[in-house]
């Protein structure tokens, strides 16, 4: 397994790299640069001096040998220089990655937390009641608008009843705990609901399919527990297809929540990258969309762990010669 690992550790580093030329590339094809800008806010600024800076930041070089410089510089741990927030990218980097983290984690958590007991109770029941209302509800859930539904929340607990903010984060200084949850539930509301119905219906149909199967047929007949049955050898196997899903929803969701940042004012990662694209702020946005990138990775290898652990039959050892 450790062999595999690092076989896994050196494509992740080749895909960053790779990923790194594409998105400099795109970033360093878009109309205008940082120089136009300034240009455009500063008439009095002449052609000379424009052409100075541009020599300055090395944006009269071909996009390649920028390319190259700015590789250079990242392998000795500079990723540049934030134009917007006027600091390291790093120190900008850092606040927003705490926002979306905390979202992300809790509704992402949240999300587990409901669907797979919720899919599994569901799966005993098929075709029942409960289980029409609980398709009833995914189908609502995977159907909605990110922004409907953020509106949505905001006019029912916000406008309406006024029990929490409509959005953004405690600005004063001494906020508690408690402040600061009272922001973050909108918010997590949303994403949680957007995301548990998928997981609910994936969690379902596995369940159903391995109910199906000889072996939990056989365990019956030997006299074992249907609740065991249930946990020690369905569930487990059920889980495989769910990982997956998983693992492909979790990498995204640190910079496809930018619909639910934005209607919440909440200030991270998906809100960040795209006012760094819009801004023309390349170093931002490049390290921004590669941590995107890597999180997709790590999620992906985490994905491939889980099915060694949940299915002794998959194996990461490396085949032996000859085999």
């Amino acid at each position: 397994m450790t062999r595999y690992i690092l076989d896994r550790l050196v494509q992740s580093a080749l895909v960053l790299l790779a990923m790194s030329f594409v998105i400099y590339g795109l970033i360093g094809l878009m109309p205008g640069d940082p120089v136009d800008l300034m240009i455009s806010a500063d008439p009095k600024m002449t052609a000379a001096d424009a052409a100075r800076l541009k020599a300055l930041h090395g944006l009269d070089q071909p996009l390649v040998a920028r390319y190259g410089q700015w590789l250079k510089a990242a392998a000795s741990g500079d990723l540049g220089y934030s134009r917007l927030y006027a600091k390291p990218v790093l120190q900008a980097l850092g606040p927003a990655l705490l926002s979306t983290t905390v979202l992300v984690g809790a509704s992402f958590l949240l999300s587990l937390a409901i669907a797979l007991p919720a899919g599994v109770w569901v799966a005993t029941r098929p075709d029942g009641p409960a289980d029409r209302a609980v398709n009833l509800f995914c189908f609502a859930g995977v159907s909605m608008p990110p922004f409907w539904l953020a509106i949505l929340l905001i006019l029912v607990f916000a406008v309406g009843l006024g029990w929490l903010p409509a959005g953004g984060t405690p600005t004063r200084g001494d906020a508690g705990l408690v402040d600061y949850a009272r922001h973050l539930v909108l918010p997590v509301a949303t994403l949680t609901l957007l995301q548990v119905g998928g997981y609910l219906r994936f969690m379902r149909a596995a369940m159903i399919e391995t109910l199906r199967q000889d072996y939990i047929r056989t365990a019956l007949a030997k006299g074992a527990s249907p609740r065991r049955v249930l946990l020690g050898h369905a569930l487990r196997n059920a889980l495989n297809p769910v990982v997956t899903v998983v693992a492909l929803g979790f990498g995204g969701l640190f910079s496809g929540a930018l619909i639910t940042e934005t209607m919440f004012a909440w200030p991270g990662m998906g809100k960040l990258i795209l006012d760094a694209i819009m801004g023309n702020d390349f170093n931002l946005a490049l390290v921004a969309l590669l941590f995107a990138t890597l999180l997709i990775l790590a999620a992906n290898l985490l994905a491939d762990l889980a099915y060694a652990w949940l299915d002794p039959r998959v194996s990461l050892a490396a085949p032996e010669r000859g085999a």
